[in-house]
This record gives structure tokens, C-alpha cells and sequence, in this order.
């Protein structure tokens, strides 16, 4: 096992990994900017290092001064968290190439992931099911017209190198191809550094379901079920829950399966998620994710077991502690991100929290780098908190996050907290009737 692990984050992320260590006898290292010297993972670990100025860009990208801080403190491993450095092959052979350990996949297999057309062709000859789509970059307007023409309109633009739906458009007649296509690639130049496109059939009415993967690096891995994150903002999740109310047992196991099978024969290493769009009763692959995700907290939930301690496990050379036949779900989790952000535009609200109070009881974690006196910083992304229910049904975790949600106070700033009220009064958010468009649509009508 290792003796101490370097968190390359910030935020509630790095608390959770602070204490899945804490909690194995590991020894922990927060890296900070100089605007978060007073943020709770630098408290909260048994050591700290300031990297850099606030921005990004000098601090928590800075891997020389990453690798520095681990040199510095002895720290035997890096543990990236999600966001920042985390799907960064080249910082993964740097850390490599200093004798350190990274928590997480190879270079090999983030590099493989990290290219959507790599990762297509990848996962189809793994036997997953694919959006179709071109074969690979599309080179002009006259190629991207031809290609759109034998699929059939709508049609999709996305950028290769893309995420956090930077690079995307769509087209949704012919008319549309030529504006879609030049957008697309002007945002991902912009974006990514990294003009090229390809072009999906466009789904109507799809839901966001994702798969849980879990590899040893030595061909064996799991699933973890599925979390559907359909209820999107500008292609941002904002509401996650496990298992999906639209996916049964059966269904569940086959995709899973399949998901585990395609990992298992790459010799995948940790936590993976395969994301998928989900439209009558099939699956087409659109992204793997080869890091911990943000709402890996309703998986725990639902499956009894710690992610990040079994990624530092495998990590350390460790077997998995679980098998696919230890892994039954109980209840149902729902996850809300609560963001400092001012409603009804989704604007960012940074500024000094006079009162926070997390909520609690039975079934009820609230993932948050907040306290009182805390000031949120301009600099990052606008997420405060993660709050996650977990009940015995849908029902009662809807209940249980409606009654958390009146708990949870934050002076100081504004939230995006009414939001999640205003939803569970709707009637598609009680019956799972949703798609990835319904959030969107409700938005625009409640202007």
C-alpha cells in the first residue's frame, strides 16, 4: 500500500479522496493556489503545498509543479480526482517517469479514450453498441454533406477532442449542415486546440445512461449498474440517480456485461464509466470516461462500496475486494449538484458564506468544501456541493431529497438550490419520464 498519496485537485473531491485515505491509514497531500490557502482540503490533509497564482493554468495544470510537490513531501502517488489533470496522458507518463504511481488508468488506455473516434472504433470492435455515424474525422463541408445524406437528418457535429459539450451542433436539416459544421469546428479550435469534427446521427428523444466499470489492469473487471443523468443543462448534468428508473434488470445485466467484457479485454486499470445515449430499448456508445465521475457518490450508495478506496487499491497492486457476484443493488440514490450560481441564468455567484448548514439523517451525504466564513473564489467551477439521498425506492429517495433540500442552508451567495425544489414538484421528475432535452424545455418555459 502506498504510505502517502497527492491529491491534484481541489473542492469537495479532494475531501473525499482526503478520507477514503484517512480511513485506509494512508498519509495524505492537498496542493493549493494561493486563493485556496484557506480552503477545507488544505486543512483537512495532513500536509500542504502551494503550487501556484489562482489560475488554472499556474497551479492545478502545472504538472512540474505537481511533480514538485510530491518530491517535496515524499508523496509516493498522485490521485487526480476529476476535472483538472485527470484524463491527461501526458501527465500520466510524467508521473510515471518520476517513479510515481498515478491512481488511475494508463496512458495508453486515456489516450485511447480521449479521442471520441478512437474510443468508437475501440469500443465497436469490443462488440458495444455505437451512435452511427462517420468512421472517423470528416474533412470538409462536402464530405460532412455526403455522409449526413445516407444517415438521414437530424445529424450531429461533435468535436474529437471534445467534453462538456465545447464543440458540438447541431444540424437539423440539411439547411443546417453548412453553419453546424463550421461552428463545430471553430469552437473546438478554440476550445481543444483541435479543429476536427465527426458527424453522428442526431437521437430524437435519448436518455444519458452511463455504466460503472471497475478493471484490475490484469483482465478481470466489473459493472457497477447504471446511473442515469438525463436531466441536463447545456449537455451538464445536474441530477443523477442509480439505477434508472427506465432500465430493468435484464437490461441492466446485458449492458453491463458488455461493458465489462470490452474493459476486461483491454486490461483497464480503476474506475471507468461508459456513457451512453439510451432510446427505444437500445444503447449507443458516445464517450468512455477514464476517471472517477462526479456522481459516483449514488453508485456507492446503491452498492454498498467505496470507489476511491478501490482505486487505490488496485492502484497499489492490490486484487479488487469485490466480484461481479458481491455486487447486488439495494434502494435507489439521487445526487443534485448545487451550484454557486444566480437563477434564472445560471450565472456565477462567488463571494463569502456567511452561514452553511449541511443537512443530515438517515440516508442523507452531503459532499461539500464549504463552511462559514468561506470565501468561493472567481476562479473555478461554480459547483459547492453534492447532495445525495438514499432510500429503499424512487419514492422514498425523492421524499428523503425533498426533505434534505429544506435542510440545506447557504448565506452569503446564491444557489442553484430552488431549482432542484421547483423540479420535484413536476410530475415527470416524480415518474422518471424524462429525456435528455425535457430540463431544457422546462427552462426555457419557466423564464
Amino acid at each position: 500500500m502506498f504510505s502517502k498519496v497527492l491529491i491534484a485537485n481541489r473542492g469537495e473531491i479532494a475531501l473525499r479522496i482526503i478520507r477514503a485515505c484517512q480511513e485506509m491509514g494512508v498519509a495524505t497531500v492537498a496542493v493549493h493556489s494561493t486563493a485556496d490557502a484557506d480552503a477545507m482540503h488544505v486543512r483537512m490533509a495532513d500536509e500542504s503545498v502551494c503550487i501556484g497564482p489562482p489560475s488554472s493554468m499556474q497551479s492545478y495544470l502545472s504538472i512540474p509543479a505537481i511533480i514538485s510537490a510530491c518530491e517535496i513531501t515524499g508523496a509516493d502517488a498522485i490521485h487526480p480526482g476529476y476535472g483538472f489533470l485527470s484524463e491527461n496522458a501526458n501527465f500520466v507518463q510524467i508521473v510515471e517517469d518520476h517513479d510515481l504511481k498515478f491512481i488511475g488508468p494508463t496512458a495508453d488506455h486515456i489516450n485511447q479514450m480521449g479521442d471520441k473516434i478512437t474510443a468508437k472504433g475501440t469500443m465497436r470492435r469490443l462488440g458495444v453498441p455505437c451512435v452511427p455515424g462517420s468512421d472517423g474525422g470528416v474533412a470538409d463541408i462536402a464530405e460532412a454533406h455526403r455522409i449526413s445524406d445516407e444517415m438521414g437528418f437530424p445529424v450531429i457535429v461533435k468535436a474529437t477532442a471534445g467534453g462538456g459539450g465545447r464543440g458540438m451542433r447541431l444540424a437539423a436539416t440539411k439547411a443546417d449542415l453548412d453553419s453546424a459544421f463550421s461552428g463545430a469546428r471553430s469552437e473546438a479550435k478554440a476550445a481543444f486546440g483541435n479543429d476536427e469534427v465527426y458527424i453522428e446521427k442526431y437521437l430524437t428523444l435519448p436518455r444519458h445512461i452511463e455504466i460503472q466499470v471497475f478493471g484490475d489492469g490484469k483482465g478481470k473487471a466489473v459493472h457497477l449498474g447504471e446511473r442515469d443523468c438525463s436531466l441536463q443543462r447545456r449537455h451538464q448534468k445536474v441530477f443523477e440517480e442509480a439505477p434508472g428508473p427506465s432500465i430493468d434488470a435484464e437490461t441492466r445485466a446485458r449492458i453491463g456485461k458488455t461493458c465489462a467484457d470490452a474493459v476486461a479485454a483491454i486490461n483497464y486499470a480503476g474506475a471507468g464509466t461508459i456513457e451512453f445515449l439510451y432510446e427505444n430499448g437500445e444503447f449507443f456508445f458516445i464517450e468512455m470516461n477514464t476517471r472517477l465521475q462526479v456522481e459516483h457518490p449514488v453508485t456507492e450508495a446503491i452498492f454498498g462500496v467505496d470507489l476511491v478506496q478501490e482505486q487505490i487499491r488496485v492502484a497499489a497492486g492490490e486484487p479488487m475486494s469485490f466480484s461481479q457476484e458481491d455486487l447486488t443493488i439495494r434502494g435507489h440514490a439521487i445526487e443534485v449538484r448545487i451550484n454557486a450560481e444566480r437563477l434564472p441564468n445560471f450565472v456565477p455567484c462567488p463571494g463569502k458564506i456567511t452561514t452553511f448548514h449541511a443537512p443530515g439523517g438517515l440516508g442523507v451525504r452531503m459532499d461539500s468544501a464549504l463552511y462559514d466564513g468561506y470565501s468561493i473564489p472567481p476562479y473555478y467551477d461554480s459547483l459547492i456541493g453534492k447532495l445525495i439521498v438514499h432510500g429503499p425506492n424512487r419514492e422514498a429517495a425523492l421524499a428523503r431529497l425533498k426533505r434534505a433540500l429544506g435542510e440545506f442552508i447557504v448565506d452569503g451567495v446564491e444557489t442553484t438550490t430552488p431549482l432542484f425544489h421547483a423540479l420535484l414538484e413536476e410530475d415527470a421528475v416524480k415518474t422518471g419520464n424524462y429525456d435528455i432535452h425535457w430540463l431544457e424545455h422546462w427552462l426555457e418555459a419557466h423564464k
